[in-house]
């Protein structure tokens, strides 16, 4: 029997490939985070060369976010009952092609379109790719060491993007932002049937519950058009508060659909659980605060400062590389101290970041003003999002590990739309630098209420470390199958 045709989680122990994998699959989130933020910079640049207003040119940002945020749990889903590694490579090949027809676009309509599309590609690759991390590593220390090594690849994605779309865009032009993606891509088709198995969700039919998913979808993408949409029509507007009012309608739907149908697309039982839940409401504010912070930080560098966009996306190195220590070392801790304080410590640094920022002038310089900030703040993402995602995703079993990693990307998603679209009502009132100073506490207050909110997640998860020695003997024995999953043995086992 070959490893492709084992079972991942049988070979998660004993294939050294897996880390390997590991780098792949981060490959593919960091570019699937990165691309929804790397057009920040580029969007001047887009308006003057397709001829459209600044407000049209935001849609080139906001189609991706409303694809993106909107299929993720769709996404989830279908990589768990048709296969994981053969949806992430659809994925990853639509999302090549997207990118490529973004670069060529000649107009605004094309581009805003085959962003749409690649939105649509990233809403498949990332819970996909997320969901074979989690049937490749046992739960417990090794599996927190992997997902801290995702977490970094994202919170470097979601930094970063001041680093690598400033200079492609200075250098090379803003058609380079898209042209990137391509070989990245094909190297990821290239290497994924060497490194990633094959996995899905054991059953004998396959339902795709489309009550549920059309229900689920139609309110993530009511809730993402409403925020992103906000800054522009206004919060109190009919367009915004009915895109609101149908986005919990149907999410009402939802609900009553999941409840009574036999295979759900989204099991209750994980929105029950008082940890999956909190922790996910973390990420959320997290990626609030941290789009918000990036995308104001973006406007003063280049509108206060005068810096071009080559120069201030460079000198912003210093938060994904902080990002990547803060994942780091949050891995380590989660073990010791527990997600609770890991994630409380993130948003911690997070918020200070924010309020040192709040205090910017209008003459202000890089080392005096920004930097102090962007050193707390890169650790500060990195430690949050590791513990977040240790805490959503603990305990998940395999049969629910796609739309898990679904609900917790849409969860990062749609709080980056709402951080962006927050912070813009502030910095776009008023004169130029109290609205700056506005935004920036505005970051504040979403890192406070997120620290309010890690106190849902657990503490120190000593108890974990021998949930996958259990589990692993649980499956020498034979005592799993795909009608008694692994995950409700192991409560039994504790």
């Amino acid at each position: 029997m070959t490893p492709t045709d084992m079972n991942a989680t049988d070979m998660a122990g004993t294939d050294t490939r897996r880390w390997y994998a590991l780098c792949l699959l981060c490959v593919a989130g960091f570019m699937v985070i990165l691309d929804a933020q790397i057009v920040v910079l580029a969007l001047p640049s887009i308006a003057d060369g397709l001829g459209v207003s600044a407000s049209g040119a935001q849609w080139v940002m906001s189609a991706y976010l409303l694809s993106f945020g909107g299929l993720l749990l769709l996404g989830g889903r279908i990589a768990d009952l048709l296969g994981r590694r053969r949806v992430f490579m659809t994925g990853t090949l639509l999302f090549g092609l997207s990118s490529l027809l973004c670069g060529l676009a000649g107009t605004a309509g094309v581009l805003i379109a085959a962003r749409a599309v690649q939105g649509v590609s990233a809403a498949v690759m990332a819970p996909t790719a997320l969901s074979i991390l989690l049937n490749t590593f046992e739960e417990g220390s090794e599996r927190n060491k992997a997902l801290a090594v995702w977490s970094g690849s994202g919170g470097f994605g979601a930094t970063a993007a001041l680093l690598i779309g400033g200079p492609l865009t200075d250098a090379f032009g803003w058609r380079w932002v898209f042209f990137l993606n391509v070989p990245v891509a094909l190297l990821l088709l290239a290497l994924s049937p060497v490194l990633l198995r094959e996995s899905r969700m054991e059953t004998r039919t396959r339902s795709f519950d489309p009550l549920g998913a059309l229900t689920a979808t139609g309110a993530l993408v009511a809730c993402v058009y409403a925020v992103v949409g906000a800054p522009h029509a206004g919060w109190l507007s009919a367009r915004t508060t009915g895109l609101l009012v149908l986005a919990a309608v149907m999410t009402l739907v939802f609900v009553r659909t999941e409840s009574r149908v036999p295979a759900p697309l989204v099991p209750l039982r994980l929105l029950r659980s008082r940890t999956v839940s909190g922790a996910n409401l973390v990420v959320f504010l997290l990626g609030a605060t941290c789009f918000g912070m990036s995308y104001t930080l973006s406007q003063y560098g280049q509108e206060v400062l005068g810096w071009s966009p080559l120069r201030f996306g460079l000198a912003n190195v210093v938060m994904p590389l902080g990002a990547v220590v803060g994942s780091y070392a949050g891995q380590a801790l989660v073990t010791r101290l527990g997600a609770r304080r890991v994630a409380a410590g993130g948003l911690t640094l997070v918020g200070a970041a924010a309020l040192l920022l709040s205090g910017v002038p209008v003459h202000g310089t890089f080392v005096e003003d920004l930097l102090p900030a962007l050193l707390l703040f890169g650790p500060g993402v990195g430690a949050c999002a590791v513990a977040g995602s240790i805490a959503s995703l603990t305990g998940v079993g395999e049969c629910d590990s796609g739309v898990a990693s679904g609900i917790q990307t849409a969860a990062f998603q749609i709080g980056g739309a709402l951080g962006v679209a927050v912070v813009t009502i502030f910095y776009t009132t008023g004169i130029p630098t109290a609205g700056y100073q506005a935004a920036f506490t505005a970051c504040a207050v979403l890192a406070a209420t997120g620290l309010t909110c890690t106190m849902a997640l657990p503490g120190p998860m000593s108890h974990l470390r021998g949930a996958g020695r259990v589990n692993m003997r649980l499956r020498r024995v034979g005592a799993t199958s795909p009608h008694r999953p692994a995950d409700d043995l192991t409560r039994q086992a504790h």
